[in-house]
Order: C-alpha cells, then structure tokens, then sequence
C-alpha cells in the first residue's frame, strides 16, 4: 500500500510530486478536497505518526478563524476535525504499511523518496 493525501492544486505538493517523479508513480493520490480523509485511514496514519496532533496542520486558514488557537485541543479533537476539514491534514501524507511521511519539510520529502523507492 502507498498512498498519498494531497490537494492538486497545492503549489508546495505539485513541486513535491514533480521532485518525485518517478517515484510516486506507484502511488495511489488521495485528493482530500474530492475524496475526503476516511477514518480508517486517518487512523493507520496515527498508529504510524504516534498522535494526530502531527497530522494538524495549524497553517490551515480555518485554525485562526475558529478560534482554535486559543483552545486545549485533545487527540480525539484533531481526529474530528481533520475528518470533518480536509485543510486541517498537514500535506502532504505519505502513508505506507509501515510508515508514514507528513508535510513537506525537506526531511519527510528525502524519507518519502527512499520508501517509494
């Protein structure tokens, strides 16, 4: 299994997958706008991540606008928001059977290239 949950008109992940190519071509793309983020799915991701805080994406231009900041969010509210607001999973996600990638810092994107390789 290798999927990865992006929005393709992101900037950042076009540059990413571009940069990957070919070796995202194996890989399932989830578009999280269109498809949504099953809970089966958000929950293979955090039993790889360790939390779903670090699925939260505090970027995300609804996070200020809900007033999320100033609250004490618990593991069971990042899960419901990230399913209930696709712009809440921090982008991109490679999820492998045994591994999980988040985000485009330049570290998960040269761990990603080694397991899609």
């Amino acid at each position: 299994m290798k999927k990865a949950f992006t929005l393709p008109t992101c900037k950042t992940c076009q540059k990413i997958f571009d940069d990957l190519l070919p070796e995202s071509k194996g890989c399932k793309m989830v578009n999280i706008k269109v498809e949504g983020i099953k809970p089966d799915e958000i929950d293979a991701m955090k039993d790889l991540a360790g939390s779903y805080e670090a699925l939260f994406s505090r970027r995300a231009i609804k996070f200020q606008s809900m007033g999320l900041a100033e609250k004490s969010l618990s593991e069971q509210d990042y899960r419901a928001l990230i399913i209930g607001e696709y712009t809440f999973l921090k982008r991109p996600v490679f999820l492998f059977k045994d591994a999980v990638t988040i985000g485009s810092r330049k570290i998960e994107i040269e761990r990603a290239r080694e397991l899609l390789g």
